[in-house]
């Protein structure tokens, strides 16, 4: 019952925080960028906050010293809505591919809009693709990370679909190592269900992978392979 009763708290400041936080971020986003993505790395640090302290769940990173020192992209394993919060403690001033409907949600869309996402249709194959290419490599080029969920969509834990090539792409095209991330939120937190489980989360950075002179597809299976056998090697032992 108290597992419920803090999930519910937890939901509850989630979703009612985001109008505050949002307004905030909107304020400032005429000033300066930075000063904008600052409001989020603070609305996230509160979420976070909130989740160990109702749900009594956190998280621990391995591989924090594989991170390289110029901006990459990242590779993340998609199984959870909380991987999209906690990716903006575990990397640098980031932005992220997502899916175009997300800026049509009012107030969390319009601030969402203020971080330079690469929104993509999914349903426009090559030009969704060419878009991820060329505002990628703006991106990367102007000092913000590139975080890619390649399953393009949240799978149940424990389960994978094929990865996308657009992160592949743009890390050979732009020159950029690949960053494989993997973790067992899946367990925690289901994508689908009000309840989080208390416990403690388990991320893994890998080593960057290089990607001159490696084609895309190479890419995109080694990144698959290491991704996947990290997530079975940290399943937690209950599940």
């Amino acid at each position: 019952m108290r597992q419920w009763l803090g999930s519910i708290a937890f939901t509850s400041f989630l979703f009612l925080s985001v109008p505050v936080y949002a307004s905030a971020l909107m304020s400032v986003a005429p000033f300066s960028a930075r000063l904008t993505y600052g409001v989020v790395v603070r609305w996230v640090d509160a979420v976070l906050l909130v989740l160990r302290l109702c749900c009594r769940l956190d998280y621990v990173v391995e591989g924090r010293e594989n991170l390289p020192s110029s901006a990459s992209v990242v590779l993340m394993k998609h199984s959870s809505a909380w991987e999209t919060l906690a990716q903006i403690q575990m990397f640098p001033l980031q932005t992220w591919v997502l899916k175009r409907e997300l800026l049509w949600i009012p107030m969390f869309g319009w601030a969402l809009r203020m971080l330079r996402p690469i929104a993509i249709d999914r349903a426009g194959g090559a030009g969704a693709v060419q878009q991820v290419l060329d505002q990628g490599r703006q991106r990367l080029d102007a000092g913000y990370w590139v975080v890619i969920f390649p399953e393009g969509t949240r799978v149940a834990a424990g389960q994978s679909r094929r990865y996308g090539l657009s992160g592949a792409l743009l890390a050979s095209a732009a020159g950029r190592p690949v960053v494989p991330v993997a973790h067992n939120a899946g367990y925690y937190w289901p994508r689908h269900g009000l309840l989080k489980r208390r416990g403690t989360i388990r991320v893994v950075i890998g080593e960057p992978i290089p990607t001159a002179g490696v084609g895309p597809r190479e890419i995109n299976e080694q990144v698959q392979r290491w991704v996947e056998s990290q997530v079975e090697r940290i399943k937690p032992a209950r599940h």
